[in-house]
């Protein structure tokens, strides 16, 4: 099956930056959503940043202004950057790709933890 695995994650001061990449096990173009999801300790995963594939993107509101979803087709790839960090952005990050016959893919996730 299709397989998505994240990377770029670990440990970022206060402020920081990080890159997270989701790289896909065949064409991103197969997938008429990407996203980026996280889930912290004791609380519900939830939406961060998301591509379609006609080009949209959406973000959470603690993600606007931060965070910056991108995709390179050529790499199967789909990228968060991620800015001016927070500790309460301290999670793990999980990608997930929906494709065009509605199939849902999910990552192993990648923990994020920034430091006061």
């Amino acid at each position: 099956q299709v397989q998505l695995v994240e990377s770029g994650g670990g440990l970022v001061q206060d402020g920081g930056s990080l890159r997270l990449s989701c790289a896909a096990s065949e064409s991103i173009s197969s997938f008429n959503v990407m996203d980026w999801h996280r889930q912290a300790p004791g609380k519900q995963r939830e939406l961060v940043a998301r591509v379609t594939g006609g080009g949209s993107i959406n973000y959470a509101d603690s993600a606007k202004g931060r965070f910056t979803i991108s995709r390179d087709n050529a790499k199967n790839t789909v990228y968060l950057q991620m800015n001016s960090l927070k500790p309460e952005d301290t999670a793990v990050y999980y990608c997930h790709a929906n494709s065009w016959d509605l199939v849902d893919y999910w990552g192993q996730g990648t923990q994020v933890t920034v430091s006061s």
